[in-house]
């Protein structure tokens, strides 16, 4: 320790006992999944052994400090922080494979939790199955009993328990992706039908998958946020992560034996998590892409600076009461008007710095998940969603790649050098719409060619063009 700084943090008394392996100990775990076992694990054995797949960052912060770290929640009022203590162990999955595949095996571990990003599934995105070209997964593929992947992990533990007579665990993916615990359980049946029928059949037979949904911002801790932890607590906390007031966690109850009361601590169990993912799909991720475009043209450089705006405030609100709630089944347990309005005080918060620029990128990619779905069922239901038809034409203008101002704007976007060319090979706002429409990456020929949508989105870019986007949302807002 350099001289000056102040002591590490430490834990006061005995780590827990483990129950829990996860993989990806990020900071959005440790801002989420930790947080909440740390709440309700009390003398149960609830304690987690994080597994690290690749890099040692996570076990060289958290170990000399005994596993502890702290939570700041970064809310409007200030902060407010919490020192955790779920994590009893981290290991470093390249260092010591057969150590990992010990943990997982060992019976005392009843749920094996993962936050290992869209990448760490080892699948083809397009299709959702194995991807057995990928070296990780090729590897594993060849050489079982020494994984690389959190597949091969898996069913390298699995395997073990089977063979020497032991109940499965409970695979629980924590990822932000919709239909996590099919994804999950599809890509770990193929690895093992690879590797030993014998083995597929039994996962089939007696491991749960289930789905999660999951809701927390957590920002990346900067140095700024370690040193002012270190002025205001008197310890040097390397492993700190920072978050968001609000966390939402709804996870089907398939547990093969026991789980922690996570529902002590507000998680939701439920039957299925489908409606709820598409509740936060299209209220939270359709407004903030919507958020993103248009509030980016009209200079706001963040979501709350652009909910600051009184029209961006009033035209999320009318969205979400007009144009995506009638589109949204209703959701075991939740009060959809209620979410919606604490959602927008979420954006209100000015802790979180969330950019428009960064929401804007891949939007390619997101429209017709975050916006085209909604639009196409008002428009089954005999409704103009002129709102976010307006949106989409902000993505467009916005792909353009030249601002209000005329200054340029650095898209970032798998198809961005083709979306400019579209946009450009056009000289009126209707030949650019007709020209961004045409790309079938993005629009279907179903939705493109439908005349009530095309209208809606034209007539929103010609009022971008011509008067500007706060002045075309508040045209907007004036509509029945």
């Amino acid at each position: 320790m350099e001289a000056g700084l102040p002591d590490r943090l430490e834990r006061t008394g005995e780590a827990p006992e483990i129950g829990i392996v996860h993989l990806g100990p990020g900071a959005f775990f440790r801002a989420f999944n930790a947080v909440y076992t740390d709440e309700v694990r009390g003398d149960a054995p609830w304690g987690i052994c994080a597994v690290s797949l690749k890099s040692p960052t996570a076990r060289d912060q958290l170990m000399p400090q005994d596993g502890v770290f702290t939570a700041v929640e970064l809310g409007p009022d200030g902060e407010a922080r919490r020192v955790i203590g779920s994590i009893a162990e981290v290991l470093v999955a390249p260092e010591d494979p057969e150590a990992v595949v010990d943990a997982m095996a060992d019976p005392a571990v009843k749920v094996v939790s993962l936050t290992i990003t869209e990448k760490g599934y080892g699948h083809n995105p397009s299709t959702g199955a194995l991807d057995p070209a990928l070296p990780d997964i090729a590897h594993d593929l060849d050489q079982p009993g020494t994984p690389q992947s959190a597949v091969g992990f898996i069913c390298a533990a699995l395997d073990r328990r089977r063979t020497e007579g032991h109940e499965p665990f409970t695979v629980l993916s924590c990822d932000n992706l919709p239909s996590n615990g099919a994804l999950a359980k599809g890509v770990v049946l193929d690895f093992a039908r690879r590797v030993s029928p014998e083995l597929a059949d039994w996962i089939g037979a007696k491991v749960p998958f289930p789905a999660t949904m999951v809701d927390r911002i957590t920002p990346a801790t900067t140095e700024a946020d370690v040193a002012r932890l270190a002025e205001a607590e008197g310890y040097d906390d390397p492993g700190m992560v920072v978050h968001e007031p609000f966390r939402q966690w709804v996870i089907e109850d398939r547990f093969a034996s026991g789980r922690p009361d996570w529902d002590k601590a507000g998680a939701q169990f439920v039957e299925s998590v489908e409606a709820h993912e598409l509740m936060k799909l299209r209220c939270l991720n359709g407004t903030h892409s919507t958020l993103a475009y248009l509030g980016y043209l009209a200079g706001h450089e963040t979501i709350s600076d652009a909910v600051a705006d009184p029209v961006f405030a009033a035209m999320c609100e009318r969205l979400w009461a007009k144009e995506i709630l009638p589109t949204v089944p209703q959701p075991e347990g939740e009060d959809l008007p209620a979410y919606a309005a604490a959602l927008l005080e979420r954006y209100r918060n000015p802790a979180i710095r969330h950019r428009t620029w960064q929401i804007a990128m891949d939007g390619s990619q997101k429209l017709p998940q975050r916006l085209l779905g909604t639009i196409r069922d008002n428009l089954q239901a005999g409704r103009v969603p002129r709102g976010l038809c307006l949106a989409v034409a902000g993505w467009m203008r916005y792909a353009g790649g030249v601002d209000e101002k005329g200054a340029p704007i650095d898209v970032r976007d798998p198809l961005a050098a083709r979306l400019r060319s579209a946009s450009e090979g056009a000289d009126t706002p209707e030949g650019k719409v007709a020209a961004l429409l045409d790309v079938r990456d993005v629009f279907d020929a179903g939705l493109s060619g439908n005349a009530v949508f095309r209208e809606a989105v034209t007539a929103a870019y010609v009022s971008l063009a011509e008067i500007g986007a706060r002045a075309t949302v508040a045209d907007y807002l004036k509509t029945a």
